[in-house]
């Protein structure tokens, strides 16, 4: 009887250990995992601090609200300092989690990884950075800007200063102040191909690393050139620095357009506070402020949740960019997983062509009227324009894209060097 009883309790603890490991098994299968970069200690850690928030909480309300078709997220996040080997080795622990796509962090990371993602057909994101020929989908399959690119950048940049300067550019001085590496210098044919078409005389003054001295070329810029307009290109420490020098030299900076890592809360607050700041112009890829329907979706989840909604969430520029990066994904799978009838596994390949099905995603005017079709990875290249005005940034113009001609030719022309 004691032997029964024994072997009873065996298969049942079997059968019960049995049926966890299926449960276990259906929990992992709902699960979709999403390789997550970014950067808390490096040297853009004042925007990953901020921009991976954004998108984990997005992430967090989807799932609160059940999930993509029936399917959780998991977001698994690696600190890669902004070191191009600590991101090679965490891509290849995202592909060992399975991740079904790659929100990659950081223009050297992105140019590092794309061979091994087209390899391994997982997709990944470049919003705002990363190589701006990587919006032709047709040749770069599996790397998605899915934001304006530096050469889309430029252009906008471009097509704001003819704007302020009456509508005609012949004749004028631009100045083009920017990081010196390759991610600053990408905007340059661009800019030196709009020159010559609407004739104005450019000249580009480099910063060198770590980007914290710049007065003498801002000096430059002021008193010798006597630039009708500037365009910067300048990350980390080194927008507030410029703010303050062009301040410091009694240049206006009403005459300078940031392109989009100049021109955040924590860029105006370094240089002395918004009243410092008055005037300066910056491009955005996604909307600037609070006032969206998924902030308030956002604190009602923590309040639900007994918590306080997160400080960060008041630094908007990169917390919503974080916000726009989460929402692509889960669009992207959210295709797939429509595509697979809603109950298969999906695959990184399943997600690539989710991407592409991506239209009409606004979160309300915080996202630009993206269009991702398997030619245009970019999505149009839209961007907004925001202006330091009564102390905070407010929106100057919808969301316009410049030159396509010209960003077409360029595209084309990188296309025929491969």
């Amino acid at each position: 009887m004691t032997v029964l009883r024994a072997r009873r309790g065996v298969l049942v603890a079997a059968a019960t250990a049995a049926f966890c490991a299926a449960g276990s098994a259906l929990a992992q299968q709902k699960e979709i995992v999403v390789g997550v970069q970014c950067d808390r200690t490096g040297a853009t850690q004042t925007v990953g601090v901020v921009l991976c928030p954004g998108l984990h909480d997005y992430i967090a309300l989807i799932n609160s609200q059940g999930g993509v078709e029936g399917h959780k997220i998991r977001a698994i996040e690696i600190d890669h300092e902004y070191k191009v080997p600590q991101g090679v080795e965490s891509y290849e622990r995202h592909k060992k989690e399975g991740a079904v796509s790659i929100a990659l962090y950081g223009t050297p990371h992105t140019q590092a990884l794309t061979a091994k993602l087209t390899e391994d057909k997982i997709p990944g994101t470049s919003p705002g950075f990363g190589t701006a020929a990587a919006a032709d989908g047709k040749r770069y399959p599996y790397i998605f800007p899915i934001a304006a690119t530096y050469w889309s950048q430029g252009a906008a940049a471009v097509k704001f200063t003819k704007d302020q300067l009456g509508g005609n550019l012949k004749g004028k001085k631009v100045a083009y102040l920017f990081y010196d590496n390759p991610a600053g210098k990408e905007p340059l044919p661009i800019l030196e191909d709009l020159a010559k078409i609407e004739g104005f005389e450019l000249r580009t003054f480099a910063v060198p690393a770590p980007g914290v001295e710049m007065g003498a070329q801002v000096l430059d810029i002021a008193q010798r050139f006597r630039a009708d307009f500037v365009i910067t290109h300048l990350f980390g420490r080194s927008p507030s620095v410029s703010i303050k020098e062009f301040k410091r030299v009694g240049y206006p900076l009403r005459k300078v357009v940031a392109l989009v890592w100049g021109s955040a809360e924590a860029d105006l607050e370094a240089a002395g506070g918004a009243k410092v700041a008055e005037g300066y112009n910056t491009l955005q890829f996604a909307g600037v402020g609070t006032d969206y329907q998924v902030h308030k979706d956002i604190i009602a989840m923590y309040k639900k949740q007994g918590k306080q909604p997160p400080e960060v969430m008041q630094s908007t520029v990169y917390y919503n960019r974080g916000i726009l990066i989460g929402a692509v994904h889960v669009e992207a799978i959210r295709n797939a997983l429509k595509a697979k009838g809603g109950n298969g596994t999906i695959t990184g390949e399943d997600v690539k062509k989710g991407f592409e099905k991506i239209k009409g995603v606004t979160l309300g005017g915080l996202m630009p009227p993206l269009e991702i079709t398997p030619a245009d990875h970019e999505g149009g290249g839209w961007v907004q324009v925001f202006t330091v005005k009564g102390g905070k940034l407010t929106k100057q113009s919808d969301w316009f894209r410049a030159y396509p001609e010209v960003l077409k030719k360029h595209i084309e022309a990188d296309a025929k060097k491969s």
